[in-house]
């Protein structure tokens, strides 16, 4: 007789009583175990609702940002009106302000409404030209101003509309708002179509939002990220080549060389501190040091840059640390097993395999730099700037702007269309962030090696 027969023959359970059929305590932790799993399902689904709701009101916003109104003319550039001395002098060219350009345009407009046969009895040539932004003499100046010889020719130009007609083909702007708005009438809406009917109106992707700066508070559909993009990617630059080289250094020192004493543990303690502490206090740090006291200018990339770089320094500290932490020491061991030095097997075998999670902290924490608002507002970046800043290294003290701070500045304008740009430079900011998420996943899995 085995051990299994006479276990079967002895083993009899209490009468009434199956194996098989749970009794009350197993249903209760079966019960207990679906309400968990069914509370886990709410919860995410209740968050990818959120994320949800939130992506399509930015995107529903947004969206019509990267659209523009556009009216196309032939300008005559008046001799008479532009060089009136007619020996093409760009000094006594540059003289003639933008008005000297507003009855060009005006003329031009009137033309080609008269070839086209559109006509509208109740407006003047001057409520006509008002469908065009303000911004077009500006451009038609630098237009001038860069080549002279234009003087005195026509030419074929793509004038920005202005904010409320570009509105009314946006669905922002309707027949019964135009009536009670002092900027725009609806006839002018009705001019508006007519012009469309004809071909002189379109509306198409709007390049210049990447690419042009800023505007006022007169000129929201000539508001752009140029400069915003460029005092970002300045930054960020700045942020690559101070922080990674002093966080990986720190914690190649803090985890292989460093004697655990009192001291380096104060210093884990601050460092883990410092990853907690709000982002606005690197900016009151920025402002009294870097400003105050050193005097570098406000609003400068290299001054949002050292913030940033300060503020991003413990999360790659503690990426790092993790990433030299999660090396075998059998590596460490082996090499050093060998003949190699301490340092040989730190840059020849742990660092190599500790790239992978050095590079996710790293640009996880740059992710994270770049969508900061709080220190820049301290230290000056919300400023106006509409000229581009130059190239580095001159350009990182130039004043430039930054894509969540432009955001920010939009959204305290009150003319409708800026809260669109906002909504657009936020769908180009959450670009940038999966972008980077993206480098980030394929660095991971490019340098990840398996032992």
């Amino acid at each position: 007789m085995t051990d299994i027969s006479v276990f079967s023959n002895t083993a009899v359970p209490p009468q009434g009583k199956s194996l098989l059929a749970p009794d009350d305590r197993t249903r209760r932790r079966n019960a207990a175990e679906v309400r968990f799993r069914l509370m886990g399902k709410i919860a995410v689904c209740i968050g990818m609702l959120a994320l949800v709701g939130l992506l399509v009101s930015i995107l529903s916003n947004g969206a019509s940002a990267f659209r523009q109104t556009y009216i196309s003319l032939d300008v005559y550039l008046d001799p008479a009106r532009l060089d009136k001395a007619g020996d093409r002098n760009p000094e006594n060219i540059a003289k003639a302000s933008t008005f000297a350009y507003v009855p060009l345009i005006e003329q031009a407009l009137s033309e080609v409404m008269a070839a086209k046969g559109i006509a509208v009895d109740t407006m003047n040539a001057k409520a006509a030209a008002e469908l065009i932004s303000k911004e077009a003499p500006a451009d038609l100046r630098r237009f001038v101003l860069a080549d002279p010889s234009v003087i005195g020719g026509t030419h074929s130009f793509d004038f920005l509309a202005a904010g409320r007609i570009d509105g009314f083909y946006k669905g922002r702007v309707t027949m019964e708002s135009a009536a009670l708005d002092r900027n725009t009438s609806p006839e002018q809406l009705m001019l508006a179509d007519k012009l469309k009917e004809a071909g002189i109106l379109t509306t198409r992707f709007n390049w210049a939002f990447f690419t042009a700066p800023d505007a006022s508070d007169t000129r929201p559909e000539a508001a752009g990220l140029g400069i915003a993009i460029i005092g970002s990617v300045y930054m960020m630059l700045i942020v690559v080549c101070l922080s990674l080289p002093l966080g990986v250094a720190a914690s190649i020192y803090l985890e292989e060389f460093a004697p655990q004493n009192h001291f380096t543990d104060l210093i884990e303690v601050n460092i883990a501190n410092l990853a907690a502490v709000p982002s606005i206090v690197f900016g009151i740090l920025g402002l009294a040091v870097l400003i105050n006291f050193f005097g570098l200018p406000q609003s400068a990339p290299i001054v949002g840059g050292l913030v940033l770089t300060l503020m991003t320094l413990p999360t790659i500290i503690i990426a790092t640390r993790a990433a030299f932490k999660a090396v075998p020491p059998s590596i460490r061991d082996a090499a050093l097993g060998v003949g190699a030095s301490k340092m040989q097997s730190i840059f020849h075998h742990v660092l190599p395999l500790a790239m992978p999670g050095i590079l996710t902290g790293t640009i996880i924490g740059l992710a994270r730099a770049l969508g900061e608002t709080a220190p820049l507002l301290l230290i000056g970046m919300v400023a106006f700037v509409r000229e581009f800043p130059a190239g580095p290294p001159e350009g990182l003290f130039n004043p430039a702007s930054a894509l969540p701070v432009q955001v920010y500045n939009w959204t305290q304008r009150g003319d409708p269309a800026f809260v669109e740009r906002a909504s657009g430079a936020i769908i180009v900011l959450l670009v940038f962030l999966i972008m980077m998420n993206l480098i980030a996943i394929i660095l991971r899995r490019r340098f990840e090696r398996r032992w």
